[in-house]
């Protein structure tokens, strides 16, 4: 189901993803940050949940089932490096800044920031083209809500 995608995303010269795969790739590596410290808890995936139900206006059973699909591509994707340089082609800066937002909302979702998160986020926001200051911003941003 995934190989296809995995293709275009690890091609050379990706070309912008249609929207059904950006979601899928973008989930993906919300997943990835939320096992990056080897324990995917239930509160990372219900953010993620909410994430993606916001983002792409679903209903809670849909974003389920977008997270679903999501963990099985992010199991079946290449390493984070080739993963991440290929969202960032395929991708525009406007979402890839919102997905680095929505990575803080999952790192910061089960109340501690783990060594392995932060060093998998210093790592995947320049790969995505986001600086230090525009990430360290949108941590601001995600802890806020998350608090609110």
């Amino acid at each position: 189901m995934f190989a296809d995608l995995l293709r275009r995303l690890t091609d050379p010269a990706p070309a912008r993803l249609p929207d059904a795969d950006a979601r899928l790739a973008l989930g993906a590596l919300l997943v990835r940050i939320a096992r990056a410290d080897g324990h995917y808890s239930p509160e990372e995936a219900r953010r993620i949940d909410r994430i993606l139900g916001a983002r792409y206006r679903l209903d809670p059973a849909a974003a389920a089932r977008l997270r679903t699909d999501c963990e099985v591509m992010e199991s079946e994707a290449p390493d984070t490096v080739r993963f991440t340089r290929a969202i960032k082609d395929a991708v525009s800066y406007e979402d890839r800044e919102a997905v680095i937002e929505a990575l803080w909302e999952v790192v910061l979702a089960d109340g501690q920031r783990d060594d392995e998160e932060d060093a998998l986020m210093r790592m995947v926001a320049p790969m995505l083209g986001v600086s230090d200051p525009d990430s360290a911003h949108a941590r601001q941003r995600a802890a806020e809500r998350m608090h609110s």
